[in-house]
């Protein structure tokens, strides 16, 4: 995307809320109480002291602070995402860009669907070659997992069809048992990839920003991953959790933050898909060396 960013057609014409076409009725500043950085590195160093001290009491907070933020993005922001992003283009049709708009995220879209099946083609193909499988039969296994999470939109409700999936793979039962669930929170490769390419595509068509190099990008993509490991399971919880890196390592405004949410939800399906089908690729690996280590 890197290389294919650059020569997009087109740019996206919106302006910053402060220039807005359209006035909102209630307009209510919340800042936030740590920034991104902070937020992050507090997490971890809380985190690894709770495991390593075994604080049972601060575990036990955090553990209920963690359901309450759960339950806010579940229940209150992404239901409230559609009017959100519905004010946006409202928003952009006063302007005259909606149109423009939509025509060339359309293209972007596209691609990053394109490279949703290029990854899990490498996946499928590379761990056919190594362990000595068909490509093909291990594609025919997953493929009821792929398609129920096209219709959940969610890694966790798909869970006992990728189990099911995974041991048709030959995967041992305790292992899928382990395997498939944990991955389901922490291995969102689909969602990565639609954010990093939806990014670098905002990015390279709008006018004040610009696609940085590979070194340039490298920071956010892993500081990406990590953040996707505390993604919820809810829809769209990806592109939430990632808000805080897009506006300080990448600096989206308002508006670019809002063409995310709205591109990301339009291909969540497919993101969900690829997540939980290389899902069942780390499972059979993991089969792999839990048999070299019986061994």
């Amino acid at each position: 995307m890197i290389w294919a960013a650059p020569h997009l057609s087109g740019s996206i014409n919106f302006s910053g809320s402060e220039e807005s076409a359209l006035k909102s009725f209630i307009d209510i500043k919340i800042p936030p109480l740590l920034g991104v950085m902070t937020a992050l590195a507090t997490a971890f160093t809380f985190g690894i002291a709770i495991s390593q001290r075994q604080l049972r009491e601060l575990q036990t907070v955090v553990d209920q602070g963690r359901e309450v933020i759960d339950a806010l993005l579940a229940r209150v922001i992404i239901p409230a995402l559609p009017f959100y992003i519905a004010g946006v283009f409202a928003d952009m049709t006063v302007a005259g860009t909606v149109a423009s708009t939509l025509q060339t995220f359309a293209v972007v879209l596209a691609i990053a669907l394109i490279m949703h099946w290029l990854w899990l083609t490498v996946l499928y193909v590379g761990t056919g070659i190594l362990l000595g499988r068909s490509p093909l039969e291990l594609i025919k296994n997953m493929l009821p997992a792929y398609l129920t999470a096209l219709g959940t939109m969610s890694s966790a409700a798909t869970i006992p069809v990728s189990l099911q999936a995974s041991k048709n793979n030959g995967v041992k039962e305790n292992i899928a048992n382990f395997s498939v669930p944990l991955c389901a929170t922490i291995h969102l490769s689909g969602s990565t990839i639609t954010i990093v390419t939806c990014a670098m595509a905002v990015m390279a068509l709008s006018p004040g920003m610009s696609v940085g190099g590979l070194t340039d990008m490298l920071p956010f993509v892993f500081m990406l991953g990590i953040v996707m490991i505390a993604a919820p399971g809810a829809p769209g919880g990806a592109v939430m959790s990632a808000l805080g890196l897009l506006t300080s390592m990448l600096g989206f405004n308002d508006a670019a933050i809002a063409l995310m949410i709205a591109l990301y939800l339009a291909q969540d399906s497919f993101g969900t898909a690829c997540n939980v089908t290389g899902d069942g690729i780390i499972a059979l690996w993991v089969d792999r060396f839990s048999v070299k280590t019986e061994a």
